[in-house]
């Protein structure tokens, strides 16, 4: 479905008009917070100051804030049952195993878990996985987009063939192009394995196919036809930087389409980061750009679990893209191009899919909006420019890749948006899965983390926990179980179901600003295949 149309308000990172406030609107911590249209429009060229910080996301008595903010006359208790809980996680879970052969798994993976939770309405998270089919290994994804979804899903559709396409041999890549110029059946060069909610866009599935036919064209054009190993790195950052380009080039040239003429512009103005994996044998890749993020389980030999981190946030927090936006800048700029720790004072991570706001000149864009849709004409935000907006491109799509050779104590990946690295520290999040995965998260003493526990206090984290084995409690899902840990973990790091309840219940106006849409992938690696290629060595 296509992205709403609030696409175009002013709203630059995962926020929506304020319904609540009437000078003022909310957003996720993080990202800028823009006024609703009737405020004076100056207001709308800065991110909110730090005052608002205290509205951006109340932690607690949220009850007292919903009545007086008049949601209801009186506090409002109501409880999700666990069923209802547990419908309402599972909704959009899903999980594939690769399959064996002879009885035997020869892939360095034995399967993997997703799952998502909505914040915003609708979600701006998306996800994909897939095989490869003309080359060996497998992708995995997770996409985080802002000012709506349209960019995230055009990502997640569109990225994976653009890597799959990157990797081709010269041969492969004739064949394919021979097949489309005799107009026979092309060779299938993606599995997909998707979750029914997970769609594509029918409506611009010709124009993106051309796109990526003028991509693979130009590959062969560009090889002589000499065989040579594919360097996986620049094939990945080849297809980031070139689908970003496609993006921006197809807003720019327009489609007689009405429809597809606005698709590709609400594409273009939002955003999308995106954490890709891809697993071939004992090589893992991630290329990311943005502050989504990967993470790798490993089990340590007395059992216990250690995080490594296999990608970087592209955000303020990060020294080393402080100083390279600094340095691809003019040295005048140096105080501006970063201000509240956001691009130009507006956008969070430094990295993204789309944001042509913070890529194409002045002129370009005016041109474009000019000759563009009313919809787009007319609208304040398509038509703000950035405050000192001087040297573009401020963004770029560019991914960062980082390299792993799979160890048989690497057990796990965890790839998720930064919506589950907000609420949880990443050596929890590889503890809560690792001990899922292995069955020993009902064995473990229970943590109390400094804490006095009275007596009855540790009579309820008791019962809790064989309420936890009860199959009403009982995922079938690691991301599904990390979720739940995510959203209804207590100060004990033990699941609050009252706390998971009530987080649930949130209205949409309230759900965003206690946290962001959850998108997760855990991909779980077979040992025995991993410790084989060793041996081999």
């Amino acid at each position: 479905m296509p992205a709403p149309t609030q696409l175009f308000f002013p709203l630059i990172r995962n926020c929506e008009l304020s319904r609540i406030y009437g000078t003022a609107c909310y957003c996720h911590h993080k990202h800028l917070c823009c006024s609703p249209s009737y405020v004076p429009q100056s207001r709308l060229r800065y991110a909110p100051h730090l005052a608002y910080a205290t509205f951006c996301r109340p932690k607690e008595n949220w009850w007292q804030y919903t009545q007086g903010r008049r949601y209801a006359s009186t506090p409002q208790k109501f409880y999700l049952t666990p069923p209802q809980v547990n419908s309402i996680l599972k909704a959009n879970e899903y999980s594939f195993k690769v399959p064996e052969f002879d009885g035997k798994n020869v892939s360095s993976i034995l399967g993997f878990d997703s799952n998502q939770l909505p914040a915003n309405a609708p979600i701006e998270d998306r996800r994909s996985a897939a095989t490869c089919l003309q080359t060996r290994g497998m992708l995995l994804g997770v996409f985080d987009g802002h000012a709506g979804c349209a960019c995230s899903q055009a990502v997640s559709e569109r990225l994976f063939y653009y890597i799959a396409v990157s990797l081709l041999p010269h041969e492969t890549l004739l064949e394919i192009e021979n097949a489309v110029e005799s107009g026979r059946a092309l060779l299938p060069i993606l599995q997909w394995h998707k979750h029914p909610n997970d769609y594509f866009s029918k409506e611009a599935s010709k124009l993106y196919f051309n796109s990526l036919r003028t991509y693979w064209q130009e590959l062969i054009d560009l090889n002589t036809g000499e065989s040579a190993d594919i360097d996986v790195k620049e094939a990945l950052i080849n297809a980031f930087k070139r689908l970003d380009n496609d993006i921006s080039l197809e807003a720019q040239v327009g489609d007689p389409n009405s429809f597809l003429n606005y698709l590709v512009l609400r594409v273009a103005f939002s955003g999308a980061t995106a954490c890709v994996a891809h697993v071939d044998g004992v090589d893992l890749h991630v290329a990311n750009t943005g502050d989504s993020r990967a993470m790798l389980g490993v089990q340590e030999e007395d059992g216990s679990w250690s995080a490594v981190t296999l990608s970087n946030d592209h955000n303020a927090q990060n020294e080393k893209e402080l100083e390279r936006l600094k340095l691809e800048h003019p040295k005048n700029e140096a105080k501006s191009v970063v201000k509240q720790d956001r691009l130009l004072g507006l956008l969070m991570p430094f990295r993204a899919f789309g944001d042509v706001k913070f890529k194409w000149s002045i002129d370009l864009q005016k041109r474009v909006i000019e000759s563009g849709p009313d919809q787009l004409n007319d609208n304040e935000y398509t038509k703000f420019i950035p405050p000192n907006y001087y040297t573009p491109p401020y963004l770029t799509a560019e991914p960062e890749v980082t390299y792993h050779r799979l160890r048989p104590q690497d057990k796990f990946l965890v790839l998720a948006t930064d919506g589950l690295w907000e609420t949880m520290h990443r050596q929890d999040v590889v503890r809560i899965v690792g001990e899922y995965l292995t069955g020993m998260h009902h064995q473990q003493p229970i943590a109390v983390g400094g804490y006095k526990v009275t007596l009855g206090q540790m009579h309820g984290l008791l019962t809790e926990r064989r309420a936890k084995m009860s199959s009403v409690f009982e995922d079938q899902n690691a991301a599904t179980h990390l979720i739940r840990h995510a959203v209804g973990n207590n100060e004990f790091g033990a699941v609050d179901h009252e706390r998971l309840s009530k987080m649930l219940s949130l209205p949409e106006e309230l759900a965003r600003m206690y946290r962001d849409d959850i998108t997760i992938i855990v991909v779980q690696f077979n040992s025995h295949v991993v410790g084989a290629y060793q041996n081999q060595e």
